[in-house]
């Protein structure tokens, strides 16, 4: 049996996950709708061996635009063109469950992973955003419930769409004049609470089967949907305890949806701050902290908590009742808190630990250091990889790539070559077989 291997993806913020990142000297103020700057990443990323690419997304300006850049350029046309311009890291794009329609979005994905040869991912959300909810025609968030409800059937239908096709179906055989053998293209015919899909997909079956199904949430539901769904999670996590204790519970529900252990790749982030030394790091997150206004990481708080800002006091802790609003981002709401009163923090020392807004774990260091952070998280069973948050694209990965991967690599916890060609491979995944194989042919609706 090989050994167990390290992941790592790069999540691709724009001009880096510190807010503060787009105003250093040799950084790029309009990298966020610059493609040139997406392939240049996702070309380091690929030169470092990397996984994949990881986009997040929101459908509305939830940020405050008027100190930092933003997501604004759609995922999956991101990955087309980068698609183009690699040849072997995965590309992963977030697209939400309540926005979108499952035909629409399988045809999406199923197509990148024909022009990708095999190298999508959709990272699946629900949106509980409310400035995105007026965007469609809504006047506030969909209860929390009800938009798990929604996602868990609408991946379902998705899968299903992309099974539609089994992996022989399409002939292309000159001689006999046969195009395609439609006993093997199968209508879904799904019928359910709030969908309802004839099916067949219009797109053949794609090189994996299936685009890998990532998934980011940490409330009950999400690990629900998660451990009945997904096949790599973006978690949060800020401790190796806490790593171990998600863990443990997401692979032990998904076992009783019938699903073995190892089925699931869980990615915690992490931002990371490297030096050459220790006190090169430091200043360099020091700088990083100092160009973030107080009013953008005050307001970036408060909305993580759902809080009026004139609520949190900069020199006291946090306030004493914060219960989970029903709405709320619950991993970042239930980490930031964590974090807060584990460490006895001032609303200031939180704010400085948050990076001004980054909310997943901060390492600061040197390449060693680093090195030995992410082996100890790795051997105690608390991650599987990670989704790396750079300070500053490109020059954070670049440094990464450049001084902590060859150190993983000779400790033979990373690769030294690409082993295969799709994401699947990459991450170690089988590729499912269609549900309809050998099934009797349903009618494809006129």
């Amino acid at each position: 049996m090989s050994p167990r291997q390290l992941h790592l993806n790069v999540n691709l913020l724009h001009s880096g996950v510190y807010p503060s990142a787009w105003r250093l000297t040799d950084s790029q103020a309009d990298a966020f709708i610059d493609i040139a700057h997406y392939v240049r990443v996702a070309g380091i990323a690929e030169r470092g061996l990397f996984d994949a690419i990881f986009l997040a997304d929101t459908p509305s300006i939830s940020d405050r635009i008027d100190y930092r850049p933003f997501n604004a350029l759609e995922p999956t046309i991101v990955l087309a063109s980068l698609a183009a311009a690699t040849t072997r890291i995965g590309l992963i794009a977030t697209a939400s469950t309540s926005y979108n329609e499952p035909f629409n979005l399988a045809r999406r994905f199923a197509s990148l992973d024909h022009v990708s040869a095999g190298r999508v991912g959709w990272n699946v959300v629900t949106t509980a955003d409310a400035a995105a909810s007026r965007n469609f025609g809504l006047q506030a968030a969909v209860d929390h419930a009800a938009r798990y409800d929604r996602a868990r059937e609408f991946v379902d239908v998705v899968h299903a769409l992309w099974d539609s096709w089994e992996d022989d179906a399409f002939l292309g055989d000159k001689a006999t004049g046969r195009f395609v053998d439609t006993a093997k293209v199968h209508a879904i015919a799904h019928r359910g609470t709030t969908f309802s899909v004839d099916g067949p997909l219009n797109v053949p079956r794609s090189p994996q089967g299936r685009p890998v199904t990532v998934q980011a949430g940490g409330s009950n539901d999400g690990r629900d949907l998660a451990a009945a769904t997904a096949e790599a999670v973006f978690t949060l996590s800020q401790t190796i305890e806490d790593g171990v204790a998600y863990a443990r519970d997401l692979r032990a529900r998904a076992a009783t949806f019938g699903r073995p252990p190892g089925s699931i790749v869980i990615l915690p982030g992490l931002a990371t701050v490297i030096g050459s030394t220790e006190a090169e790091a430091r200043r360099r997150q020091d700088e990083l902290w100092e160009l973030v206004p107080i009013e953008y990481s005050l307001a970036r708080l408060a909305g993580t908590l759902q809080i009026a800002p004139e609520r949190l006091d900069l020199d006291k802790p946090l306030p004493d009742r914060l219960p989970l609003p029903a709405n709320a981002n619950h991993t970042m709401f239930q980490g930031t808190v964590a974090l807060a009163r584990r460490d006895t923090l001032t609303v200031r020392q939180l704010l400085r630990a948050l990076g001004g807004g980054v909310g997943h774990r901060i390492l600061v260091g040197t390449p060693e250091a680093v090195a030995d952070d992410i082996e100890a998280w790795f051997r105690a069973g608390a991650a599987d990889g990670f989704n790396l948050m750079p300070d500053v694209l490109p020059s954070g990965l670049e440094t990464f790539v450049e001084t902590v991967v060859p150190i993983l690599q000779k400790r033979g916890l990373f690769r030294t070559a690409y082993a295969g060609t799709t994401l699947r491979d990459h991450l170690g995944l089988e590729r499912p077989a269609s549900r309809y194989a050998g099934a009797e042919a349903v009618a494809i609706p006129a």
